[in-house]
Parts: structure tokens; sequence; C-alpha cells
């Protein structure tokens, strides 16, 4: 029986140097088997993953300030955004700073793009009283099936043309480059067959021998949820970390949670390449909780819980006994309530912590703390909500509501949400003051024909909650719009120099 996680799509988030054989590349596989019997032992560490995908954005000093009274000393980020940078400097938090897909093909084919990109977002906030800036994550799990091939070609070469970039840069020996890859880059009916993909053999050959030579971890996302939700035969309890009554045998290996079955499978096709005790880093894992059935509170305090308790235990897993993930970055921080849908209702939901800094449940992340600290001095807009108005015909409401939730998030309304059950005014309403408070509570934003009013009165029904807004809204351009903007002028540059 085949128990394996998988990653939906991320919806956002073999080139000449590799079929040549680059001289790296060649070094890095010939020297490589000297080290890949070495066992690492390390004391696993808890981060977390820093997403900004959202409406409502904390201050970064108010998020880094979150992150410091909770002890949490490793974040994760998807792009080098430079406010969030700025405010990691001197905060003693440990940085892994990520490329966007987008980017490789750039990468992979410009030194001068990656000296760009190195010297805007690594040397300009690391040094001393910078940015703790550990790790560079090229690309995000850019082998998905569900790319085809898209970004494979370019995942190697970026790589040699960024570590020299760092060698010029003096910060080789410092910063490492990892590639988090997503589940599905390897399978297996049991864990000890574990294999990578017939297609992604060569590549992952590459790979491994690259991160093995500059002393860099396999970073792994792994999913228990999203095997469960997409997965009707998949056994509930095999998700979680309290015991199952439909284990997987493997030989003398007995398996009682997905974790375990798919760190070991990643373990067993890593030992296939000759890499068995590469160190592994967990980049993403986590539970949502709410956009679907199975997506709540409860599930996800009970999922984190259990996985923080089982890798702080330093127990291990049947092929890794003793020695747990060097790091595993909770997925995630915040909730983010612009990422796209594609995968799920759930997509917006992942965070420990609500868009405005406040835990939702209670959460010992091993650091100290037996729960979780808010975020404090958070800046919200009045308490103000906009609803139906009760004095209405509401039966032409439908194409406001669609209006309103094309730009707004109203996930929760879904089936399996935590706001489905709240009747159709309710709904309504929830519509309506979502685009209210995305919009700033601008006055003109709540008319909806006259059908919208304003209250004081918070309509928030049980476990239903009707935001407020902070004040807090980045401008200007984003960290890709800002590398694509220097770029071209490289670009530019080195034409006007040849005519």
């Amino acid at each position: 029986m085949e128990y394996h996680c998988r990653r939906s799509p991320k919806e956002e988030r073999k080139s000449a140097a590799v079929q040549g054989g680059s001289p790296l590349l060649v070094t890095a596989m010939v020297t490589a088997m000297a080290f890949s019997s070495l066992v690492f032992v390390a004391e696993s560490a808890i981060g977390v993953n820093w997403g900004t995908v959202s409406f409502h954005k904390l201050k970064p000093s108010t998020v880094v300030d979150l992150l410091k009274d909770n002890s949490i000393k490793k974040v994760k980020l998807f792009e080098a955004d430079p406010l969030v940078l700025r405010a990691l400097m001197g905060s003693g938090i440990q940085v892994m700073v990520g490329i966007p897909n987008e980017m490789l093909a750039a990468l992979s084919s410009s030194s001068a793009a990656a000296d760009l990109w190195v010297r805007q977002n690594i040397s300009t906030f690391i040094g001393k009283g910078g940015a703790d800036i550990r790790y560079i994550a090229v690309g995000n799990e850019p082998f998905l099936t569900s790319y085809a091939g898209q970004f494979q070609s370019y995942v190697v070469p970026a790589m040699v043309n960024l570590q020299q970039s760092l060698v010029r840069a003096n910060l080789a020996g410092y910063v490492k480059l990892v590639v988090p890859c997503n589940a599905d880059a390897y399978e297996a009916n049991v864990p000890s067959q574990g294999a990578f993909r017939p297609e992604l053999t060569q590549i992952m050959t590459q790979l491994v021998s690259f991160l093995n030579q500059n002393g860099s971890p396999f970073v792994v996302n792994i999913y228990p949820f999203l095997s469960l939700y997409g997965n009707s035969d998949f056994p509930q309890d095999y998700a979680f970390f309290e015991g199952t009554t439909h284990p997987v045998i493997d030989g003398a290996n007995t398996y009682s949670n997905a974790f375990d079955g798919n760190f070991d499978t990643l373990i067993a096709a890593l030992g296939k390449l000759g890499y068995g005790n590469m160190p592994i880093v967990i980049g993403e894992i986590g539970w949502p909780t709410d956009g679907a059935l199975g997506a709540n509170l409860t599930a996800a305090r009970v999922f984190n819980q259990g996985l923080i308790k089982h890798v702080l235990s330093n127990k291990g897993t049947p092929l890794r006994p003793n020695v747990p993930p060097m790091d595993v970055y909770l997925f995630s921080l915040l909730d983010e309530g612009a990422k796209s849908t594609l995968p799920g209702n759930f997509e917006r939901q992942w965070g420990i912590f609500s868009f405005d800094g406040q835990a939702k449940y209670a959460l010992d992340l091993g650091l100290g703390h037996k729960k979780l600290k808010n975020a404090k001095n958070v800046q919200y807009l009045p308490a103000r909500w906009c609803v139906a108005n009760p004095y209405k015909d509401l039966s032409d409401v439908a194409n406001h509501m669609k209006l309103a939730c094309n730009a707004a998030d109203c996930t929760t309304l879904n089936y399996g949400g935590s706001c489905n059950a709240i009747g159709a005014k309710g709904n309504i309403s929830y519509a309506f003051n979502s685009y209210y408070q995305l919009q700033m509570q601008n006055e003109r934003s709540c008319n909806f024909d006259g059908l919208g009013i304003v209250t004081f009165l918070d309509p928030s029904v049980g476990d239903c909650r009707f935001l407020v807004g902070v004040t807090n809204a980045s401008s200007g351009f984003s960290p890709y719009q800002r590398w694509v903007i220097g770029f071209v002028l490289i670009l530019w540059q080195l034409w006007a120099f040849t005519i």
C-alpha cells in the first residue's frame, strides 16, 4: 500500500553545462563519495516559513519581533524582500532566502545575473550587524511533476553560477545553496524501495553531488495533509503521530505515520545514488486550519504538536535511527490571504498565526515557551465592519458578492470552512466586509448599490471571524521586479559597450 505525501502545484512561487559535464560538477561527483559515508548527527531546530502573499501585511519589524518573542531562531523566505531582510538585520535569526523559479533561466545562463542577484540580495544585507543569511534556496520545488520539466534544466547551471558568485563575494564558506524539492521527486511502494523518478535520476545525481561537495543539506517539503486531502483511501490516523491502525510494514520496519515513511523513502532514494547519509532539512511541513474538511484548529494543533514532539525526541526513523532532520521549517508562520486557491481553499490558511500575528491555538515549539505569544503593537484599522443592509432586498446581491470575493478572500465560506454555516445573509456580510477591509475601509467600498452598511458591532459568529484590516501596506516594486529591472540595465550596459 503506497501512502506517500504529495504537494499540490505551487502557483506563485539539462543545459549545455549539464550535458557537457561541467568541470565543477565532475569534480564534485568524483570527490563526493569520500564524504558520503559520514553520518551527520545534529539536534533538530524548529523554524518557520514566512510568506508575504497577503492582502493585510504586518510591518516586517512587527513580524521579526514576533519571531524573537517566540524564540524562533530560523526563518525561510520565498524571495529576497529588502524590507524583510532589513528588518532581520541584527536579530540573530538565521535566514534561508528563496529565489523564485521564474528567475532560474536567467541565472542559469548569465554569471552577470547571478553576480547581480548575490550583490543585491545577499552582500547588501549580510555582515556584522546584518542579516544572518545561511542558505539560498535555488527555486522552489522546481521538479514538480505538474511543471512538466519547465524549470528542470535550469537548476544545476543556476547553482553553478550562484556558487561562483558567492566565491567572488567571499561568501561561499558561509552561505550554502539548496534546492527545496517536493516529495513527488521520489516514489516507492514501501520506503526501502525509494527511488527518484526515472527522468530525474541524472539531474538528482548531479544535484546531490553538488550539495555534498559544498556542505549543503537536501531540502524536502513533506505534506501529509495533502496526501489525506487528495486520496480518499489514505488512512486519516496515518497522517498524524498518535499511532495508526493502518501501519506500513516494510520488512523488519514498521511505519506508524506518513512523515517517517516519506522521510525514509527519500533516504532510500539518496542511498541508491550513494548519498544515504546526506543531511536532510524539512523545508515545509504543516497543517491548514480552514478551507477544507479536515482543515481545522484541532487537527492543525494535533499534527504540528505531534511533529515537534516527534522530531525533538531525536528518535529518528527506522532507516536513520537517532538522527532527526537537521532543521524543520513549519509551514507557515502567518496566513496568506492573497495566495491562489488553485490547490484548494485551504491554501490561504496554513499559518500558526493569523494574518495579524495572533496565535490560532496553543503550540509548544520546544523553544522555551509552552504556548505561542501574540504579535505586539499591531496597528489595526478602526473597529468597524461592512455587513448586509437589513432593510434592503438582497435578491440581486449575487453580482456584488462575486465582485467582493473575486478581489478579497472568501475561502472560509466554502464547504468545510469555518464560516460555511453562518447562513445566506451571513455569507453576504462576510463577503462585503472582506472587500471593505481590503479597500482599507474606504466608505464607498461598503456601498454595493445600497446593499451594504457599516456597523460598529462585531458580526463574528463562533469560529467565523470577521476581520479588521491592519494599516501597514507595502508599496513599490516587488523583489522580482527590482531584480528584473537591474538585470535589464546590465544587459543594456553590455549592449552599449559592444556598439
